[in-house]
Formats: structure tokens, C-alpha cells, sequence
């Protein structure tokens, strides 16, 4: 299924490679990973990785995005990555390059680029791109290896979610024969700042529940000033202080922001997705995520949450 795309990239002497703003892990992985596979395996052609600060995932090597001028995509390649959305992607410039291509592995919800592999079936993004390497017969190296395996670890919860499955194992076992160090990945990882471990414990302070116990904590852009720490560590990083709370099958993690309430979705059972979709947003089956303009929007959606777990 990678033919077209792999063709694409031979065709091509400048390659720039995108990804999701706000990155996570795999988002990251899979950006630094194909940069490093394909610097490996084509080294004459000019590939460049584009987008905002890598953020809590800065200690991964090669985390530092380039700086690419606007005349650069004239006749260029771009690679977007582990986005499902269009409007969601770091640095819009895709557009204006010659051809496009994406890897994704988040539920369709529209065509973003010329040639898509879009397959709900790995993990991570990272896991695809694995895929991809290893039926194109390109070579992994060290660095693409330990980027891929980080991306892989991030979104498969340390291959605790049920996302894992024996594919998911075999592409991780292929990107251990190259030598590089899990110890690193996961000291960066998991170890925290005693700082991180005190705003948990507020949060999990802050934790609600409705009546059909969905758990939720909402951070007005009062409280989001008074925390040390950007949006995204409070948005996405604090969803899951509310995970592994016995009897809670879905939780979500609302925070304003000057104009809009960013949410974040998590379920351990149930296909949340849908609800995610009603609010223009999108993702995974049970990890999902939306934007909506107001506190009003965002009880809407917190109810649907709890008529849903309800029904279910």
C-alpha cells in the first residue's frame, strides 16, 4: 500500500516533513523518525522537519524543527504526519508545495493531501511508518529506530492500551535490532519534577464527576494564568490524572483559553469519538479531542458525555 508513496519520495530532491501542532510523542516520533530514515536512506536530497516547540517531548534528538524559507516548497515534497485533521496541522506551507502525502492512523475525517495511508489498524503513527519502512525495504538506523520505538511507547501507553496488539510487537521487536537506548526513553518519560507531581495533585483535587460518573475537571483561564506551565501540560498533559479511577469509564479534561475551551476526551471501554466529531473535533475511538467557543458548549458536551455513558 506504500508504492505511490514511496515512488513520490524518489521523485522528489526537497522533502519537508510535518506533523500535528501541540505535538505528543508520536507525533514527534514519527516526524524525527521518517527525517532520520530518509536522510538515511536518500542522502542526497534536502528533507526538512517544520512546526511549533516540542514542548515536554524537547529531550528527544532531533526535536529542534528546522527553518525552512516559503520558496523551498516550490517543487517540493510535503510529508504530513499522525494528523486528522487539516486544520490541525503545523505549519499550513503544506499546501503550497508541489505534491503531498500523508501517514495517519487517527479515524478518517477528510483528504488532506494527494496520496494517504490512512489505517486505524497501528497504534501510534510511529507503528505506520515502521510499516512503511520495513515493506519499502528502506533501512532503519539508530536514530529513525529510537524516535519510531519513542512514538510507539507514548501512544500505546507504554503498550498498555488496547490499541497493543501482536502487529504492534513484531514492528517494535524490528526497531530493536538497531542500537539505541529504551533506559533514555523512558527516564525522559516518566521521570517528573516535583513541581509536575504538586499541580497533579491540584488537579486531582479539581476532579468532578456527573451523574452517571463521568469524571471531569474544567480550568477556567483565571486558574490557567496562576499554573507555571503552558497550555498543553494543563490541556492534554492533566487528562489522564483522572484515568484508573475505579468505576469511571470516561473522562474529560475541559481548559479555556482567551477564546475557546480546548477539550480533551478518554475512554478505557467505550468509542467516544462520536461525541468528539459533534463538536468538530476528531481522533481516536476511545482518545479524542475538540474545541468549543465557550463554558456553555462545553457543560453540552459534558452532558452528551454523561447521557452517553448512560445509554451504555
Amino acid at each position: 500500500m506504500f508504492e505511490e508513496i514511496l515512488q513520490c519520495i524518489k521523485d522528489y530532491d526537497k522533502i519537508v516533513i510535518h506533523r500535528h501542532s501541540s505535538p505528543d510523542g508520536d507525533a514527534l516520533g514519527s516526524q524525527i523518525g521518517m527525517k532520520c530514515l530518509l536522510k538515511e536512506n536518500f542522502p542526497n536530497k534536502e528533507i526538512y522537519a517544520v512546526g511549533d516547540g516540542a514542548g515536554r517531548y524537547a529531550f528527544m534528538d532531533g526535536a529542534v524543527m528546522d527553518e525552512v524559507e516559503d520558496g523551498f516548497f516550490d517543487g517540493a515534497l510535503s510529508i504530513i504526519l499522525d494528523c486528522g485533521s487539516a486544520w490541525l496541522i503545523s505549519d499550513a506551507r503544506y499546501k503550497t508545495a508541489a505534491k503531498t502525502v500523508r501517514f495517519d492512523h487517527h479515524i478518517y475525517s477528510e483528504k488532506i493531501a494527494d496520496f494517504e495511508v490512512v489505517d486505524t489498524a497501528y497504534e501510534s503513527c510511529c507503528g505506520l511508518v515502521t510499516e512503511f519502512a520495513l515493506e519499502s525495504g528502506l533501512r532503519l538506523s539508530p536514530a529513525s529506530a529510537k524516535a519510531l520505538f519513542t512514538g510507539m511507547v507514548t501512544d500505546s501507553g507504554r503498550f498498555r492500551y488496547d490499541s497493543t496488539t501482536a502487529n504492534t510487537f513484531r514492528l517494535a521487536s524490528a526497531l530493536k535490532t538497531q542500537n539505541f537506548d529504551t533506559n533514555d526513553i523512558y527516564a525522559n518519560l516518566y521521570a517528573d519534577d516535583f513541581s509536575n507531581l504538586q499541580l497533579r495533585a491540584q488537579f486531582i483535587l479539581k476532579i468532578q464527576f456527573t451523574p452517571y460518573r463521568v469524571a471531569y475537571i474544567y480550568t477556567t483561564k483565571e486558574e490557567l494564568a496562576s499554573y507555571n506551565a503552558d497550555t498543553f501540560t494543563i490541556s492534554r498533559g492533566m487528562v489522564n490524572t483522572m484515568a484508573d479511577i475505579r468505576g469511571v469509564d470516561i473522562w474529560v479534561n475541559f481548559t479555556e483559553t482567551d477564546d475557546k475551551v480546548l477539550v480533551e476526551i478518554r475512554s478505557n471501554k467505550h468509542t467516544v469519538q462520536p461525541v468528539a466529531v459533534k463538536y468538530g473535533g476528531g481522533g481516536h475511538a476511545k482518545a479524542c479531542g475538540a474545541s468549543v467557543k465557550d463554558r456553555a458548549e462545553a457543560m453540552a458536551l459534558l452532558e452528551d458525555l454523561n447521557a452517553f455513558n448512560k445509554e451504555v
